[in-house]
């Protein structure tokens, strides 16, 4: 049975266009059309589709208000369109707060390289949400720092297959206590979904967490500043876009800048940031297996590796170099992930020790690192 798609913008060309590159996908199907947010919210409820991709800027009612409406009202998996600006960006972030979960540039030349790789990336990014079931969010607005209690190069790669999972791997349990083992770093790196899960892991950090925190999530050249603001405006701990020579202090979350690629390397006692442009036959800009790959030549053993929900397997290759240096990485469980691959990447392949769920996470990691 088909994935039914409804698709919404106020630009007739881009909505013809759009529908012309999902339907010739026969996974695929487009069940409606609609020009502005409140038509969207009229025709989710009553179409019922398995995805819908939603424009931000449209008159009558805005992409953004009716994310949230639809997701209140009929939670549906949603693929945002957005302009690559520093505006769009935060535009896209508030889309994700209000509940879509992956988002795409609106200029197909920004997705890939040639049209043939957009449009093919456009119809699996859908397929791949189309197969997600998704659930009212709560309602918890994060306009304030909280307590502690309470991508665009050659992408196509990003959706390389992953073998499915013969057997249950892993615990989706939290680890029920400490390891014990000592850690000078914490790496994170995630793709599709990954924004929203940084942002509920990252918030419930304290101020004094005591390692310095590496994080690479596939984003855009003009998301990734607007995204290390916003997380700091709501984090205890600080968070930046990382830059060269950035000197890595404990309590300092750093975010891979969209079109780079950033390692680490040791310097003295303590450590740096280094920020390449990397080669054009690098699939990933930021690419996680690279991060990783220098936290083991910089920190060996002394690394907690987590991999979140994303497509694709990147940071798998990088998670077994850090691995063989003895380092310890987790994976996000299925059940919680936007889109269960890097993830499964590392599970199939025997790399993770754990893996934990969304909501455990935070508490996990904080226990491990003896903040808990």
């Amino acid at each position: 049975m088909a994935i039914k798609v409804l698709v919404v913008d106020d630009s007739g060309f881009f909505r013809r266009r759009v529908s012309e590159i999902v339907n010739q996908d026969s996974e695929l199907e487009v069940v409606g059309m609609a020009t502005n947010g409140l038509e969207a919210v009229r025709m989710a409820a009553e179409l019922k589709p398995n995805v819908i991709t939603m424009d931000i800027e449209m008159p009558v009612m805005d992409g953004i208000t009716a994310v949230r409406k639809i997701m209140e009202s009929t939670p549906t998996p949603i693929l945002m369109f957005s302009s690559l600006t520093h505006e769009g960006a935060k535009a896209t972030l508030d889309a994700l707060d209000a509940g879509a979960l992956d988002f795409l540039p609106k200029r197909f030349e920004d997705i890939a390289t040639n049209k043939e790789a957009a449009i093919e990336l456009l119809q699996q990014r859908v397929k791949a949400l189309g197969r997600r079931r998704v659930f009212r969010p709560v309602s918890r607005p994060l306009t304030t720092r909280p307590s502690v209690d309470s991508h665009v190069s050659r992408p196509l790669r990003e959706e390389e297959p992953v073998k499915p999972l013969e057997r249950s791997v892993g615990r989706s349990a939290a680890p029920a206590r400490a390891s014990g083992k000592q850690y000078k770093l914490l790496v994170i790196g995630t793709s599709t979904g990954g924004p929203v899960a940084l942002q509920r892991i990252l918030t419930r950090f304290p101020a004094d967490y005591p390692h310095p925190i590496v994080l690479i999530q596939h984003m855009p050249a003009a998301f990734t500043p607007a995204f290390a603001a916003r997380l700091n405006s709501l984090c205890q701990i600080e968070v930046k876009e990382a830059s060269n020579g950035d000197a890595m202090r404990p309590g300092c979350a750093y975010l891979a800048p969209g079109g780079m690629q950033m390692m680490v390397e040791r310097a003295g006692t303590s450590g740096r940031i280094k920020i390449v442009s990397g080669t054009p036959e690098m699939n990933y800009k930021p690419s996680v297996d690279i991060t990783f790959a220098s936290a083991a030549k910089a920190y060996g053993g002394d690394v907690l590796a987590v991999v979140l929900t994303g497509m694709g397997a990147d940071g798998r290759e990088g998670a077994r170099l850090l691995k063989s240096a003895g380092s310890i990485i987790w994976a996000q469980d299925e059940a919680s992930c936007v889109v269960y691959g890097m993830p499964q990447a590392v599970t199939v392949a025997g790399l993770s020790s754990q893996s934990i769920s969304l909501d455990n996470m935070a508490d996990a990691i904080l226990r491990e690192s003896g903040r808990g």
